[in-house]
């Protein structure tokens, strides 16, 4: 099986894009979808409904690194342990880092069944070997750790150039989210209300604070919140 993991962090975001490009290159790809916007990765549900579902020759597909892990910690050993149980990760944005790649490096290796007929040669051939193969190997599991560092840092680095921008913004006198004391009307505070009027006994109706709360189906903050503006805005 193929599956394509796509995540983004607010509903204001667009999957489409990510979904888009797997599907591009992958069109039979399973697209798990999901909206997380922490950095553990064993939190998403989708992915690790996914991780627990995926077997030895399966495929998993990122459009980019950080679709994967916003950690280099999490992603490098979630990376080695789908490795190990044979999953191929493919990542659109990094191929550099897909596990062929990593895969090739541990087929590259190099002979170390030297026979010349020189004991102290052979060993001193097999030492030069092993340590070129040791060398092979790390240098592969640094590019992946690199990656997912890099990763790490560009989302560190656009969370503290956005604290700048509104701190920049807020420096320069303008106004940081909703005025304080700003009325936000939504359709569900106009029904609310609505129906606060007509039920409420400090209004039309004839039901305690408690019985509106749960006809209304609104939370206990959202109800005072919303009576108490009832009552500015008829004391006006």
């Amino acid at each position: 099986m193929i599956y394509g993991y796509c995540r983004i962090s607010t509903p204001r975001q667009n999957l489409e894009r990510q979904v888009r490009n797997i599907r591009t290159v992958y069109p039979d790809a399973v697209i798990v979808r999901e909206i997380y916007t922490g950095t553990k990765i064993h939190e998403r549900k989708e992915f690790e409904k996914l991780l627990r579902k995926v077997s030895e020759g399966d495929t998993l597909v990122f459009d980019s690194v950080s679709r994967m892990s916003r950690t280099s910690q999490d992603g490098y050993k979630t990376y080695e342990e789908l490795y190990n149980r044979g999953v191929s990760l493919v990542f659109l944005k990094e191929p550099h880092i897909n596990t062929s790649t990593y895969q090739q490096a541990m087929n590259n290796q190099l002979s170390v069944n030297i026979k010349t007929g020189d004991l102290a040669s052979d060993e001193l051939m097999s030492g030069i070997l092993n340590a070129v193969n040791g060398y092979m190997l790390n240098l592969a599991r640094k590019q992946i750790q690199l990656a997912f560092e890099q990763s790490e840092k560009e989302v560190a680095d656009l969370h503290q150039r956005t604290r700048e921008g509104i701190e920049t913004a807020r420096l320069n006198g303008k106004q940081i989210g909703l005025t304080r004391g700003t009325k936000l009307v939504t359709k569900k505070s106009v029904d609310s209300k609505r129906l606060i009027q007509k039920y409420s006994r400090d209004f039309s109706g004839t039901l305690s604070d408690k019985e509106c709360i749960k006809l209304i189906g609104i939370s206990k903050g959202s109800y005072y919140k919303y009576k108490r503006e009832l009552k500015q805005e008829c004391s006006m």
